[in-house]
C-alpha cells in the first residue's frame, strides 16, 4: 500500500520553485543519484509550471510504494487542465516515466521512479523516517533555486562535455582501431593472395611431377619389356649351348670342365627366370596382360597347384596343407593367371617356412559374392615396416639366411590380381608367419559395352579367311553391319567408300601390311578416329601406335573379341 510522505501545493507562481526543492530533496532521501534527483526536481518544475498555467495551480503529493519500492509523485490540477496537457510534457517524459489520467474530472499526472532498495525496504517506521526528515524543510527563495538551478545545469553540461570527450576518445581509438583492422585486413588478404598464387603453382608443379612420373613408369616398363626380349634370346641360346656340350654324342670333357658347365647352365637358368619375370611385370604394368575368362573350378585348379607344388617341400619338418569347402561355386577368372599368383605365393612361403605347415584355403563368401584363396605359413614372418615394400620391385626382406630370387614376384602377383578385379594382401607379424590372401568376385566386371548396345559398321581386315570368319562370327551379334577385306589395300579402298566404325586388323599380309594401313589412317583427319582392333600371331613387345586394343590369334576367342570390340568403342581414340 502507497504510504504517503509529503504533500504540498502550487498556488502562486513562487510554489513551483518549492516543489522543484522538495522532489529534489525527497530523491535524495530515498536514495536516488544524483543525476536521478536532478531529474526528478526538474520534471517536477515543468510539470508545475504546466498546471500553473492551464489550471491555475495544483496539488503535489509524494508516495512510497512497493514492493519493489518505488518514488510516486501525484500533481493533480485544481481545475479542468486535461486538454494539451499531454503534448505539453512530451519532453518530460524522457527525463522519467510519466502517466496521465484524471481523478474527480480533474487532470492526473503520476511521476513514478524505481529506487535503489531491497524489497523490504519498506518496513515500519520508514516512511515516519522521512517526514521526520522532510518536517524541516524550509522553502528557498526563487533566487536561490534559480542558482541552485543553474548549479546543477553547469555540472550537468560538464558532465556532457566529460562524456563527449570521453565519447571523441572512443571515437579517436575506435577509428585507430579500424585502421589496424583494415591494414591487417590488407594484409592478410594479400598473403592469402600469395598462399593461392604459391598452391596453384604447387598444383601446377605436382602435376608436372605427376606427368613426368608417368612418362618415368612408362619408359620404365618399356625398358623392363625391351631389355628382358633382347636377353632371353642370348641367355636361351647359353642354355642350349651348355647342354650341347654335356650331350652324350659331344666330345667327353674333363671334370672340372663339366663343373664349370653346371654352373653356366645353373646360372644362365636363373637369369632366365629373372629375364621372365621382368617381361611379365612389364606386360602386367602397360596393360597388356588381357585375361582369358572362363569358368574355373577352384578345387581342381588347387589339387593340380598341390601336386606340382608337392615337389618344392624339401624339408621334413614343413607340410604343405591345402584345403578347398564343398561350397567354393564354379568362379569366372583366367586359370592360368590365378594359378601363376598362387604358385608365387606357395614358393615364397616354402622359401621361408623351416618348420610347421604352409597351407591353402579357400573360402566362399556369399554376402558379397567374392572368394578368398589364403596362402598361411609358419615362416620367418615379416615386420610392420615391410608388410608393404614387399610389392615393391626388385625389394626382398632381409631373412636369417639368403633365399635367393628376383624381388619381382610379388609385385607381379599383385598386379595380376587386380587385372582379375580382385586384390592382394599380407597379414603378418614377425617371427609369427604370413598370411597373403587373394580375393576375386565370382563374376569379374564387365567390360564397357558399345553405345546403345551395338556398334554401326565393323570392318575386319586378315588375308586367313578361316580367322575372318572367327571374328565375324564373334562380333556379328554386336554390330549392326560387317564387312571384309582381304589385304590392306583393299581395306584402304573400302575404307576411303565406306567409313567403318570399328576396324580388326592384321599385322602380317601381303600388298600392304597393317602398320602401313595404322600410318595411313593416323595421317588422315577424317579416318583417325576410327578405333582399330590389332589381332596378330605374333604380338609386338609394344601395342602398336595408333590401336586402341590387341588381340593375339592363339588367345582369340569369341569372349576376347567381344570384349576388344567393346573396349575399343567405348574407350579414348587416338
Amino acid at each position: 500500500m502507497a504510504e504517503e510522505l509529503l504533500r504540498m501545493g502550487i498556488r502562486v507562481e513562487h510554489d513551483i520553485f518549492t516543489v522543484r526543492q522538495a522532489g529534489r530533496e525527497v530523491a535524495g532521501i530515498v536514495g536516488l543519484e544524483h543525476q536521478d534527483q536532478i531529474r526528478v526536481a526538474t520534471a517536477l518544475s515543468e510539470i508545475g509550471r504546466q498546471m500553473f498555467a492551464l489550471a491555475g495551480g495544483a496539488a503535489v503529493s509524494f508516495h512510497a510504494d512497493g514492493p519493489p519500492p518505488v518514488l510516486l509523485i501525484e500533481v493533480l490540477a485544481t481545475a479542468q487542465a486535461q486538454d494539451g496537457l499531454a503534448g505539453a510534457l512530451e519532453s518530460v517524459g524522457r527525463l522519467v516515466d510519466l502517466t496521465f489520467g484524471d481523478r474527480d474530472g480533474a487532470a492526473l499526472v503520476s511521476l513514478t521512479r524505481r529506487l535503489p532498495l531491497g524489497s523490504d525496504a519498506l518496513g515500519p517506521g520508514w516512511a515516519d523516517g522521512i517526514r521526520a526528515q522532510l518536517g524541516g524543510l524550509e522553502p528557498t527563495s526563487p533566487y536561490r533555486e534559480l542558482i541552485v538551478q543553474n548549479d546543477h545545469l553547469l555540472a550537468t553540461l560538464g558532465e556532457v562535455q566529460r562524456q563527449r570527450d570521453e565519447l571523441l576518445r572512443l571515437n579517436a581509438e575506435l577509428e585507430e582501431t579500424n585502421r589496424g583492422v583494415m591494414a591487417l585486413y590488407t594484409q592478410l588478404s594479400e598473403e592469402l593472395e600469395e598462399t593461392n598464387r604459391g598452391v596453384v603453382a604447387l598444383y601446377a608443379e605436382l602435376d608436372k611431377r605427376s606427368a613426368q612420373l608417368r612418362e618415368a613408369n612408362e619408359a620404365k616398363s618399356r625398358f623392363l619389356a625391351n631389355v628382358s626380349h633382347e636377353l632371353r634370346a642370348p641367355v636361351t641360346a647359353i642354355i642350349g649351348l651348355t647342354r650341347l656340350l654335356t650331350d652324350a654324342e659331344s666330345d667327353p670333357l674333363t671334370g672340372g670342365q663339366g663343373d664349370q658347365i653346371d654352373l653356366i647352365e645353373s646360372s644362365a637358368a636363373d637369369l632366365l627366370v629373372l629375364v621372365n619375370d621382368l617381361l611379365d611385370l612389364a606386360k602386367a604394368e602397360s596393360g597388356r596382360l588381357e585375361p582369358r575368362w572362363e569358368e574355373v573350378r577352384l578345387d581342381r585348379l588347387l589339387g593340380q597347384l598341390e601336386a606340382t607344388s608337392q615337389p618344392l617341400v624339401t624339408r621334413p619338418e614343413v607340410r604343405l596343407v591345402v584345403e578347398c569347402g564343398d561350397d567354393v561355386p564354379v568362379v569366372v577368372t583366367d586359370g592360368m593367371l590365378l594359378t601363376r599368383v598362387l604358385r608365387n605365393l606357395v614358393t615364397n612361403a616354402l622359401k621361408f617356412t623351416e618348420q610347421g605347415h604352409v597351407r591353402v584355403s579357400c573360402v566362399w563368401h556369399a554376402a558379397d559374392a567374392t572368394v578368398e584363396l589364403a596362402v598361411e605359413d609358419t615362416g620367418v614372418g615379416i615386420g610392420p615396416a615391410e608388410t608393404e615394400r614387399i610389392f615393391e620391385e626388385f625389394y626382398q626382406v632381409r631373412g636369417p639366411r639368403r633365399t635367393g630370387g628376383t624381388g619381382l614376384g610379388l609385385p607381379y602377383a599383385r598386379r595380376v590380381a587386380e587385372v582379375l578385379g580382385g586384390s592382394l594382401t599380407v597379414r603378418s607379424e614377425s617371427g609369427v608367419g604370413s598370411t597373403f590372401t587373394v580375393v576375386l568376385p565370382q563374376v569379374p566386371p564387365p567390360d564397357p559395352g558399345p553405345p546403345g548396345g551395338r556398334v554401326g559398321h565393323v570392318l575386319v581386315v586378315d588375308d586367313d579367311p578361316a580367322f575372318r570368319a572367327v571374328v565375324v562370327g564373334a562380333v556379328r551379334d554386336d554390330a549392326e553391319r560387317v564387312s571384309q577385306a582381304a589385304n590392306g589395300r583393299q581395306a584402304l579402298e573400302m575404307i576411303a567408300d565406306d567409313r567403318p566404325d570399328a576396324i580388326f586388323l592384321d599385322l602380317r599380309m601381303p600388298e600392304l601390311e597393317g602398320e602401313r594401313v595404322l600410318a595411313t589412317l593416323a595421317a588422315d583427319e577424317g579416318l583417325r578416329t576410327i578405333p582399330v582392333v590389332v589381332v596378330t600371331g605374333v604380338p609386338p613387345d609394344e601395342g602398336p601406335e595408333h590401336a586402341v586394343a590387341m588381340v593375339a590369334k592363339d588367345r582369340a576367342t569369341p569372349e576376347t573379341l567381344r570384349a576388344a570390340l567393346r573396349t575399343a568403342v567405348g574407350g579414348d581414340f587416338p
